[in-house]
């Protein structure tokens, strides 16, 4: 975003938030009372410009980050997670994701980007996350069977996609909104390749179904985005007959094909009742048995989607600008190494 002359409290908030720090540990380290970084933060307290000097060195962000325009936003929609994941864990991986929000919005002011209308699905219209994701397939004109490559239709489709080092294995991903138009798409930079799949098709879910549906309270809309993402990659009309006569060799000749994890193939045939429940309870045993339910074997790992959207609009505005690393980042108010940790990929 554009600098402004007056410190912006938020970003004292984020910037801490970010680095995975509490109030006390910038009080500590200022040798203030923990009150006054709550104050500041919440802009009951004026910050002068020898502290944000200060905390330009505690939280590495050049004083320019302090001064920048923008909101700090609830991200838009569920995450993709495992049942418990620590708050402060959540808080950093939110203020990150914040400031991808951001980083994007400034890009988007200097740059093109054609607004797409996003597909709107009304589960209750539809009937089920089933109908919406095949016609979303219908809208968008997507072949049938197998999506080689679900980043590129997404990114043809104007959906941001970011790459972020969540610093743990719990969180897949989550979805926000820039500019109140433009969607964006974060995942975990750690994911294998056949989970970012699903976690993308999982957010899919939630922006076509959910971000513009106002759906009621009492809907589970995880376990939508869930199904809406099994039947996009794996339809029900095309992968049937391979679901016939599982047995853990065929899940694993199966993932190679549709480039999903050998558990979610066993638990679509499940849900289309291709399989017994106790067919499907001798295949998990299987799975505990050669310690491979938590890591599935090496030799079948899906090869990860790379980004391509916004790494091309950087390389062209850089470009055009004459722009060296240094001053791209100055331009996202990161420092070098922030910048190339986040972007450089």
């Amino acid at each position: 975003m554009e600098t402004q002359n007056k410190i912006n409290e938020k970003m004292i908030a984020i910037a801490r938030e970010s680095r995975g720090l509490v109030y006390a540990d910038i009080a500590e380290k200022l040798d203030v009372n923990k009150t006054s970084v709550m104050r500041w933060e919440n802009n009951d307290l004026n910050v002068n410009a020898d502290v944000i000097q200060k905390l330009t060195h505690i939280l590495n962000y050049p004083d320019t980050f302090f001064y920048q325009k923008g909101e700090v936003l609830p991200l838009a929609l569920s995450y993709r997670k495992r049942n418990k994941v620590a708050s402060k864990v959540m808080t950093q991986i939110e203020a990150n994701i914040n400031i991808a929000r951001l980083n994007v919005e400034q890009l988007l002011n200097m740059v093109r980007l054609k607004e797409i209308k996003l597909p709107v699905l009304d589960v209750e219209k539809h009937g089920t996350p089933q109908e919406c994701a095949k016609q979303l397939r219908k809208l968008w004109k997507l072949e049938k069977g197998v999506l080689e490559n679900l980043s590129e239709v997404l990114e043809q489709n104007k959906i941001i996609l970011l790459n972020l080092d969540f610093n743990t294995d719990r969180v897949d991903g989550r979805c926000t909104i820039a500019n109140d138009k433009y969607p964006i798409v974060v995942t975990n930079k750690n994911l294998l390749g056949d989970r970012q799949r699903f976690t993308l098709a999982y957010q899919l879910g939630h922006l076509v179904m959910h971000l513009h549906t106002a759906p009621k309270y009492d809907r589970d809309l995880s376990h939508e985005a869930n199904v809406f993402a099994a039947e996009l990659l794996m339809p029900e009309k095309e992968i049937k007959n391979d679901l016939q006569d599982l047995t853990l060799a065929k899940l694993g000749d199966l993932k190679r094909k549709w480039k999903v994890s050998m558990q979610s193939l066993m638990y679509r045939a499940s849900d289309l009742e291709l399989i017994t429940e106790n067919q499907k309870r001798y295949l998990i045993q299987q799975f505990n048995q050669q310690k491979i339910r938590r890591k599935e074997p090496k030799e079948l790992d899906i090869k990860v989607e790379h980004y391509k959207l916004v790494r091309d609009l950087m390389t062209n505005y850089r470009a055009k600008q004459k722009l060296s690393v240094a001053k791209m980042a100055a331009f996202f108010h990161l420092g070098t190494g922030d910048f190339l940790n986040r972007y450089n990929d």
